[in-house]
């Protein structure tokens, strides 16, 4: 007959190792800390002196796809279409007063044209009485148009539009206005909004997150040192950054996005690291600051324990946001550099300077601390708060209800995105009375918004040749079909080189879909014609292209992401189904976020309360750019949490208590690293920019189910309902590769055996 399984008894309590390489290195930095803060108020000033300067080096986005017809388009139109510049744009003058037949109009229509003429990358500009007075002075003939053409990349054209326009602002008096239009004075113009953006999101997240800092560290000195460490990071950052901008070009959004994710990163990761050393003082009963060798102890377990999930979870953000680059885009490359260069540096700050200040105050981090009953449990005593263990066996006590309940939810907030529609807003509408805003409304009202850039169709032989006579015939063909089509205000061609070059202003703005979707209308009707090659560029085109490309890159970076991070957890975890399980319960997150992204930006729900209009699309890049990061952002809280349940499993081989143990120690650093995350990310909210505005949103959203839904109800139900299977590894995990050291337990070589006998 069978007997039932006995357990063996415990062994006697193994030798306790010493720490491992990241313990050693904190305890390193304690005994070095006045050397360590010395080497960093150099490098704040240094590289902080650098930002400036950066900012000055900062272009506007490159939507260019290289490769791409567009681009080949662009580039015969600079080298054919010369004496127009590689862009063209309208300066628009405006009297109320006088209209265009008045001599003191014309008298300061040639100041303009002067002033514009002379501006230094500025390759012509043709006044409405040169050109195509039609098109050129609207109906009530108080508004007129003169196209300016200038020169350079897409980068160095914003820089030449930013100086035309303050010429023109010069030659302006007060009866005629002139004022710049057009793609290249837009980007200069939200280059500016993005940076006051910047500063104004930072001027109302900064403040939320310290006093967040202070409810979840107890401590208002403690709060402080997340804050000092994230300012230092960003700093050495922006020092690296500069450093780099002299042989790459980065834009606005790099530095914006950068600051963005640096900043709710950095924070975290110090406050887990103090949060880990506060409970470390406590258990050693560490009183005095002159007991610094249990203060540098204190310092080595926190970076043995909080410190190597800290390093873990930057990892996967790195390897998150690098998977962009397989895209193939400026754009994008940038702003994978950009923020892989901030986490680098928030990690060194982490592991540099932070257990240097820790040491250096060693007991005195809790001074300014909070009543008793508001501080952490583990800041009075070395029991954790029960609260979260209750709540941790309230969910594992019914895990399928809870388990399903929390899928539904993310499910049905996800279903938006099988309706998501891809675009490219350029924020016209977010101008304002700015002067670009101020333009960009006359040409809309009264000439029509497609004129501000239009699409270009350029014409030539086999191998950029000269036109042949059947070619002329299908291209003039081509131009009076286009003419006839009802999306197309105007069709304007014009000869050069024995090439076409025919300018199709449609009634729809550069930036609308509508534009787009005419772009690859009219490269569908070209490829038909066999006697020339005909090739669809300017703005829509291009924009067109980038949304194409990033559509068919997409799936490739989901799947190096999620190859690379699988891999990643299975040696983190040693485990093959917290992997996984952590990459589904990511992924259904990461779809809930944009399903209710979805919702508001592209169906304008609640439009009106978070000050846009919704253009009825997504910006083409914000799902590629949410998912790369909160799949590495959410790995953060994933890994400290298992971290500590893995810890508990180590000792005890009770799944349960294991789960609740390790709720029950994290759940308020987790809780509150969200919270300061979602104010860091929700104040850009505040953006007058579209794009900032949609990626605060989205990221905010994502950071909060992730830390709420995810973290304290799915993980716990699915770890109830796997059991012992969590941590289940094959025979070949003996030869995986440990991430640090593993710590031994007496417990943890309890093993357990059955026999029977008939």
């Amino acid at each position: 007959m069978s007997t039932p399984a006995v357990a063996d008894p415990p062994r006697p309590p193994a030798a306790t190792p010493g720490p491992g390489r990241t313990g050693r290195w904190g305890e390193l930095m304690a005994r070095h800390r006045r050397l360590v803060i010395g080497i960093w108020l150099l490098l704040v000033v240094v590289c902080g002196a650098a930002y400036p300067a950066l900012h000055a080096k900062l272009g506007a986005p490159d939507y260019n796809a290289p490769g791409t017809s567009s681009a080949e388009a662009d580039r015969r139109v600079a080298q054919h279409f010369s004496q127009l510049g590689a862009e063209q744009d309208l300066i628009v003058l405006h009297a109320d007063g006088l209209v265009a037949d008045d001599a003191r109009f014309r008298a300061a229509l040639e100041r303009v044209l002067g002033a514009a003429r002379a501006v230094p990358g500025v390759a012509g500009a043709v006044g409405p009485f040169d050109g195509d007075p039609k098109h050129q002075i609207s109906a009530d003939r108080h508004t007129t148009l003169a196209i300016v053409g200038l020169n350079g990349t897409m980068a160095e054209r914003v820089d030449v539009a930013t100086r035309l326009q303050t010429a023109l602002a010069a030659a302006s008096d007060a009866e005629v206005r002139a004022d710049l239009a057009g793609y290249s004075p837009v980007e200069g113009e939200i280059l500016r909004m993005e940076t006051a953006d910047l500063t104004r999101g930072e001027a109302i997240g900064l403040p939320i997150a310290a006093g967040v800092l202070v409810l979840a560290l107890g401590a208002i000195v403690a709060a402080t040192l997340p804050i000092s460490v994230t300012a230092a990071g960003i700093a050495l950052a922006i020092g690296a950054l500069f450093g780099l901008a002299s042989f790459l070009t980065f834009d606005s959004l790099v530095l914006s996005v950068a600051t963005m994710i640096g900043t709710g990163t950095a924070i975290d990761y110090a406050m887990f690291i103090v949060s880990r050393f506060n409970e470390e003082l406590t258990r050693r009963g560490v009183r005095d600051r002159k007991d610094r060798r249990q203060i540098q102890e204190a310092v080595g377990v926190a970076l043995d324990t909080a410190g190597r999930t800290v390093l873990a979870s930057g990892l996967i953000v790195m390897i998150s946001l690098c998977s962009l680059i397989v895209v193939g885009l400026p754009m994008l490359n940038g702003v994978a550099l950009g923020v892989v260069t901030a986490v680098i540096g928030t990690l060194t700050a982490a592991f540099t300077l932070l257990p240097a200040l820790l040491a250096a105050l060693g007991p005195a981090v809790n001074r300014g601390a909070l009543p008793a009953r508001l501080r952490p449990a583990e800041t009075r005593s070395t029991t954790a708060s029960t609260a979260w263990a209750r709540w941790a066996h309230l969910v594992m006590g019914r895990p399928v209800v809870f388990g399903a309940l929390g899928i539904a939810v993310l499910v049905l907030a996800a279903l938006p995105i099988t309706g998501i529609r891809y675009g490219i807003d350029m924020g016209l509408d977010s101008l304002g009375d700015r002067p670009t805003g101020h333009a960009t409304r006359l040409v809309r009202d009264d000439f029509g918004p497609g004129l501000l850039s239009p699409i270009q169709v350029v014409a030539s032989g086999s191998g950029d040749t000269a036109l042949t006579a059947d070619g002329r015939t299908d291209v003039l063909r081509l131009t009076s079909d286009l003419a006839r089509d009802p999306r197309v205000a105007a069709v304007l061609p014009q000869q050069a080189d024995g090439r076409s070059l025919v300018t199709v202003v449609p009634k729809d703005a550069f930036d609308s879909t509508a534009a787009g979707d005419l772009s690859a209308d009219i490269r569908s009707r070209a490829s038909a014609i066999d006697s020339a090659e005909v090739l669809v560029g300017g703005i829509p085109a291009t924009f067109h292209d980038v949304s194409g490309v990033i559509t068919r890159g997409f799936p490739w970076v989901i799947a190096l992401v999620l190859s690379a991070s699988l891999l990643f957890l299975i040696v983190a975890f040693r485990s093959i189904i917290l992997a996984l399980k952590a990459i589904a319960l990511n992924l259904l997150a990461t779809g809930a976020a944009l399903g209710i992204t979805v919702l508001v930006f592209q169906h304008g729900v609640g439009a009106a309360a978070l000050g846009f209009r919704s253009s009825g699309f997504l910006q083409v890049f914000l799902p590629m750019l949410v998912f790369a990061v909160l799949f590495g952002l959410s790995m953060d809280y994933e890994v400290f949490l298992i971290r500590r349940m893995k810890e508990a499993w180590d000792r005890t081989h009770d799944n349960a208590a294991a789960v609740a143990e390790g709720l029950q120690r994290t759940a308020r650093p987790i809780t509150a690293a969200a919270a300061i995350m979602v104010a860091v990310f929700a104040s850009f909210v505040s953006a007058d920019v579209l794009e900032l505005k949609e990626i605060g949103f989205a990221l905010a959203i994502a950071i909060a189910i992730d830390a709420v839904i995810v973290r304290l109800i799915l993980v716990p139900a699915f770890m109830r309902l796997f059991g012992r299977w969590n941590w289940w590894l094959p025979t070949l995990g003996r030869r995986w590769p440990r991430l640090g050291r593993q710590r031994k337990t007496a417990s943890s070589a309890v093993t357990t055996v059955s026999t029977t006998s008939a």
